[in-house]
């Protein structure tokens, strides 16, 4: 069945006309006339039955098709092409791109909420297909020349290119206005030099997002370009896929640029030193979808162990009836839904044109620490079977460890939050 969606303001993101356009994906129908307001006060869904269905559409795949497949791919260390391709022929990889690029177009609370579907299994699979549902395609979306949207996001959509954000350098992890890659003009064509570190899904990429410095004189943001680089273009390479503390089947490493020739047709906006707010808007929704993504695992871990201490019996009775392990389930439990509805209440404000800049903070930094404190609390529950790589649970533990890491630690987090809240309150630090 097709998935018809409603057009909306290029300015104010609300629906403006009565035409539909359709997108053979999903199966739901979302429509809306002219700028009409009143249910998207309440949520930012389109059509709330139709996107139930296809979210219990999602939920049976991820049971049947991707959870009986964890060990292997940890054991591999890699996602089976048969399941990249039932992940494709489910359209996972174009749920953020718009539906005129072969996408489904979907609001920023579908998108969330269809995350927390997905990533209630290894993380490996979630992050086959987020650097497309999420950075790797998001600079082109927000800032690409309409050319650029053309070429690149229908093979985005399809997951025929695999996506790849290029920020983080040896020298510029958290400063990341410190990048030292370099951009120089030479007639219709850029030559870039440097080396991106920690860099997802590189070493299966076939497109990358890369920021680099095309203003040696302005060693700011100012100073920062945007990027569109293939694969296959001479002087890019990639390193050695680091061995990884955990999430295992999710390959990540350096990525090098050496007098790599990028036409200037690439650069993403026609414009330089624009790099860096692309990169901040990338980021700003990257971080509600990642709060997203550390929401899953955090079901998934306390579903096992909710299943292990009502099966499990010491001292003649199941854990469940034991009132200290009733705490730790009810902690877990608690911070799920707090971090569920602050992911919501920030998605459905940005969708509605809000600066959420701190927002995204918020929920990245709570969801990842809470994702951490649920991992922990679930490996206690299991025991000595907690620490056994026979139970899921240690893997997680181990997969989740990087959420407080990436896309901001939560220590910036922390000093974002902190400077937005006196900066509101008339102050500065």
């Amino acid at each position: 069945m097709a998935f018809i969606l409603p057009k909306r303001c290029a300015d104010c993101a609300m629906v403006v006309q009565d035409s539909e356009t359709t997108v053979p994906t999903f199966g739901r129908r979302a429509y809306a006339p002219r700028h009409q307001k009143s249910w998207w006060s309440e949520t930012m869904i389109r059509d709330p039955e139709a996107f139930d269905a296809f979210l219990q559409t999602l939920r049976r795949f991820v049971r049947e098709k991707l959870v009986p497949r964890e060990a292997e791919v940890a054991e591999h260390d890699e996602v089976a092409q048969d399941l990249v391709d039932a992940m494709a022929a489910q359209g996972m990889f174009g749920y953020s791109i718009p539906e005129q690029y072969g996408g489904a177009g979907m609001t920023t609370e579908e998108l969330v909420l269809a995350a927390m579907e997905l990533s209630q299994c290894s993380v490996a699979f979630r992050a086959r297909v987020g650097t497309n549902t999420g950075i790797g395609s998001e600079a082109l979306v927000a800032d690409g020349t309409p050319a650029q949207k053309q070429h690149y996001l229908p093979l985005l959509a399809s997951g025929q290119l695999t996506g790849s954000f290029a920020l983080t350098e040896p020298e510029a992890g958290s400063d990341a206005t410190a990048l030292q890659t370099t951009a120089v003009r030479d007639g219709d064509a850029y030559i870039l030099n440097g080396t991106k570190c920690f860099i997802t899904n590189a070493p299966i990429a076939g497109l990358f997002t890369v920021m680099a410095r095309t203003d040696p004189a302005n060693l700011g943001a100012g100073g920062i370009s945007a990027f569109i680089v293939p694969r296959e273009t001479p002087g890019l390479s990639t390193g050695r896929p680091y061995q990884k503390m955990g999430q295992a089947g999710s390959p990540v490493s350096e990525v090098h640029f050496d007098n790599c020739r990028v036409p200037a047709v690439n650069l993403i906006g026609g414009e330089e030193g624009k790099g860096f707010r692309t990169a901040m808007k990338v980021l700003n929704k990257q971080r509600i979808h990642l709060a997203a993504l550390c929401t899953g695992p955090a079901i998934r871990m306390l579903e096992d162990a909710v299943r292990f201490v009502t099966e499990r019996k010491q001292f003649g009775q199941v854990l469940a009836d034991f009132q200290l392990v009733q705490a730790m389930i009810a902690d877990c439990q608690t911070d799920i839904h707090a971090a569920r509805a602050l992911i919501l209440e920030t998605a459905r404000k940005r969708d509605l044109g809000e600066d959420v800049t701190m927002q995204a903070s918020i929920c990245k930094y709570f969801a990842s620490e809470m994702c951490g404190r649920v991992a922990d609390r679930c490996v206690q529950l299991f025991g000595g079977y907690g620490y056994i790589a026979d139970y899921g649970i240690e893997r997680f533990y181990r997969d989740v460890r990087l959420f407080r890491l990436y896309e901001g630690t939560s220590q910036i987090h922390q000093i974002n939050i902190a400077k937005r809240t006196f900066a509101q309150a008339g102050g500065q630090r």
